[in-house]
């Protein structure tokens, strides 16, 4: 089931979307909520790769290979959202429910910063305090279509699974009980 989803994932950043509306770092909460050891950090990292490879071989604008430390550190951004992820399967109850949006949004936040902290090591911006700052500042639009992005995507791939998993269980005691 998770390499169909990361296939849909890698996939969709092909798609039109508005910039930084992904549902990668979605995926790397889902990851790290119901999978456990080094598998939760290859689902995201190999996402990124793949789309990223196909990206540059077809010549796709927005995907493929650029400012080897940027990308790093975009890829680490992504990544860090998975220990996030781990906290989230302490949110099983319905009174824990807040759990979601708020690590969705925490993980768009360190996102944020260092995606936005790779420009400047990677030479976008001047290497200072000033250039850090401008920096973050264009930034600010892209951070609330990340918010939005992650959230949406958090809600759906989460949801999705919690449907499927009560559909599942439903029809499993169904059978049981013929």
């Amino acid at each position: 089931m998770f390499y169909l989803i990361m296939i849909a994932v890698a996939a969709s950043r092909f798609l039109p979307h508005p910039p930084n509306v992904a549902c990668v770092a979605a995926l790397g909460l889902f990851a790290g909520c119901y999978l456990k050891g080094w598998r939760a950090y290859f689902v995201p990292l190999s996402v990124m790769l793949s789309s990223d490879l196909v990206g540059q071989v077809l010549g796709v604008p927005g995907l493929g290979f650029y400012q080897p430390v940027s990308m790093l550190m975009v890829y680490l951004g992504l990544v860090a959202s998975v220990p996030l992820g781990r906290i989230l399967t302490l949110a099983a109850t319905p009174s824990r429910l807040w759990r979601y949006p708020a690590t969705s949004v925490v993980a768009s936040t360190i996102f944020f910063l260092v995606s936005n902290f790779g420009l400047v090591l990677g030479g976008w911006y001047p290497m200072s305090i000033a250039g850090l700052a401008t920096c973050y500042t264009a930034a600010i639009p892209f951070y609330g279509l990340t918010i939005a992005g992650d959230l949406f995507f958090t809600c759906a791939v989460f949801g999705a699974w919690e449907l499927s998993h009560r559909r599942l269980t439903a029809s499993h005691r169904q059978t049981q009980t013929c």
